[in-house]
């Protein structure tokens, strides 16, 4: 299958404090249409809301969407392309035994990615790439949103 280009997800995860009040967002660039999706939790991690900007994400698309998802996770990147499949091999347990963490969203993501046609690309975050940097603005304004309401 060749490669499509035509959808591309920029996806990012924000914190204060970690666990602290979290953001994620999505920047979604198709042919002639942009996306914009965030939420935010009260109490979560980083790599919650990495995960969750992923997977809401790929939510929103039409099943069988072939897109290109940019993180600056490598947490997300290389959990999904690599680690994955031992976990699942080894129960949910890491190379150490131990439980994976986040395992119920490594579940919504893997079946998420099963009905679509994704391709993983991660960028250096805070470096000046677009998407990227409306990701996290998108990630963050959740945040300021809540911080501002509640002061």
């Amino acid at each position: 299958m060749e490669k499509n280009n035509k959808i591309k997800m920029y996806t990012d995860g924000a914190c204060r404090g970690n666990p602290g009040i979290g953001g994620w967002g999505v920047f979604i660039l198709k042919e002639d249409d942009q996306i914009d999706l965030n939420g935010f939790d009260l109490k979560t991690t980083n790599n919650k809301m990495e995960l969750t900007a992923v997977i809401e994400g790929l939510k929103s698309l039409p099943l069988k969407t072939e897109v290109t998802v940019i993180t600056d996770s490598k947490y997300v990147k290389d959990g999904i392309s690599n680690w994955i499949f031992n976990w699942k091999k080894n129960g949910w347990k890491t190379a150490a035994k131990k439980p994976v963490k986040n395992k119920e969203l490594w579940e919504q993501l893997d079946n998420l990615v099963e009905k679509h046609s994704v391709y993983w690309e991660w960028v250096k975050g805070h470096s000046g790439n677009p998407g990227n940097e409306r990701a996290d603005q998108l990630a963050n304004k959740e945040i300021d949103n809540y911080i501002n309401k509640n002061n």
